[in-house]
């Protein structure tokens, strides 16, 4: 092997990646260090072996196996075109790791394809990295208190249910709710007892909405229920079992003592001429004549 071979399977040994190489029947020839350290497989054990024998078994998210049908490199081979995609191989222990594999022809001097290379590299910080931008988007869209969604999540559903209202008809409705006799609970039983309320009525509407539906908490003390596809009747019939659902629970504060929710409720469904403001503020003013009326009540729009 002359100097400048050995350089290159000195540089290519000493990857953190995995990289190997196929010729044209898919015999693997080359194993490097780094493909050694991922899969557990040592070079002697791979080398001369075709990959197609599944020993990686490599699988998508689906659990199809790729090595039968949807093989990366089998496809590089066939038109020469590279190729990236994430899989999860087969670890020598057994267990599945995720590995984001890139594949890529090899050439003879005539500009045949005689075999092709495959790279590949652990995906778990990857997966991570996805999770955890997840879990920031959620924390962006969600109250930290209630754990529903925030107002910039609520904001956001609602103008999206306006477009699609616009654009194919429809139709929507949203609840504005406000918990009754809140600034009282807070000044009597302290701030704990008024958190405990806002999580009360945040669990009493998340647990009994459809799976189309959406809450969140508008501000304060206020909630806001979008509700798909609804019309007058509808909308009165679930916001009355929300209200109910609020009604029949309590809060204990100091340990034995408990205090009773009750929330008022205005409903109203969109209307062709409705911007995002107009919406609110209609359900808003109908939740203050329940207030008005007493309190603990859902106010329709005529």
């Amino acid at each position: 092997m002359s100097l400048k071979s050995q350089f290159h399977k000195s540089l290519i040994d000493n990857l953190y990646d995995g990289v190997y190489f196929v010729d044209k029947d898919r015999l693997i020839t080359y194993w490097n260090k780094g493909a050694e350290r991922i899969t557990g497989y040592e070079a002697e054990d791979v080398i001369g072996h075709y990959c197609h024998a599944n020993l990686l078994d490599h699988v998508n998210d689906e659990g199809c196996h790729l090595c039968a049908s949807g093989c990366p490199l089998l496809a590089t081979l066939a038109d020469g075109e590279p190729r990236e995609t994430e899989v999860h191989l087969r670890h020598a222990d057994g267990y599945r790791v995720p590995v984001l594999v890139r594949t890529s022809p090899m050439y003879d001097e005539q500009e045949r394809i005689i075999g092709a290379v495959e790279v590949f590299s652990n995906n778990q910080s990857l997966l991570k990295m996805k999770e955890r931008v997840h879990e920031l988007e959620k924390d962006i869209f969600r109250d930290a208190l209630t754990k529903v969604g925030n107002r910039k999540f609520l904001e956001l559903k609602i103008n999206t249910a306006l477009q699609e209202f616009h654009q194919h008809d429809l139709s929507f409705g949203l609840l504005f709710i406000d918990v009754d006799h809140f600034k009282a609970i807070n000044d009597t039983y302290g701030h704990q007892a008024g958190d405990h309320v806002l999580q009360n009525v945040a669990e009493s509407l998340a647990g009994h909405l459809r799976n189309t539906d959406v809450c969140g908490r508008w501000g304060g003390e206020e909630f806001i229920v979008l509700l798909q596809g609804v019309n007058l009747n509808s909308i009165s019939r679930i916001a009355e079992k929300l209200r109910a659902m609020i009604a029949s629970s309590v809060i204990t504060v100091n340990q034995d003592e408990q205090v009773s929710i009750t929330a008022s409720i205005g409903a109203a469904v969109v209307r062709d001429t409705d911007s995002m403001t107009s919406l609110v503020e209609r359900a808003d003013q109908l939740m203050y004549q329940s207030k008005q009326l007493g309190r603990n009540r859902v106010t329709l729009e005529e």
